[in-house]
């Protein structure tokens, strides 16, 4: 039988921070027994997303690999691009100056450095 994937945890300075960037991008639910150690948002079909607390947390610098990005996730989204972008950033994303997918897609980090795209549907 296959596995199957229930959980992506990410590693960050302030779990609770960074769960209300995405709580607000996602707009998946935050777990009740989220706290400054480990903070959960309940997702779709059983996939949660988690953010755990690490003293020296040191932030991805993608696209180089001093500090090696450790993860990239994907969304797709319904919206313009340039409109996901707008929105993600007035949250606190940034936008690396190196965007290697052209209109296709956009690399933005959250607030604790990691990458992500935004790809439209």
């Amino acid at each position: 039988m296959p596995l199957r994937l229930v959980a992506i945890a990410l590693d960050c300075p302030d779990p609770l921070a960074l769960a209300a960037f995405y709580q607000q991008a996602t707009g998946l639910a935050l777990h009740p027994k989220s706290d400054a150690d480990f903070a959960g948002l309940t997702g779709e079909h059983g996939l949660s997303l988690g953010f755990q607390r690490v003293d020296g947390y040191r932030a991805p610098s993608w696209p180089d690999q001093i500090v090696p990005q450790q993860l990239h996730v994907c969304f797709k989204v319904d919206e313009d691009l340039g409109e996901a972008e707008a929105r993600l950033r007035e949250l606190g994303a940034g936008k690396p100056d190196h965007q290697p997918h052209g209109d296709k897609a956009r690399v933005l980090t959250d607030p604790a450095g990691h990458p992500f795209c935004v790809i439209a549907r």
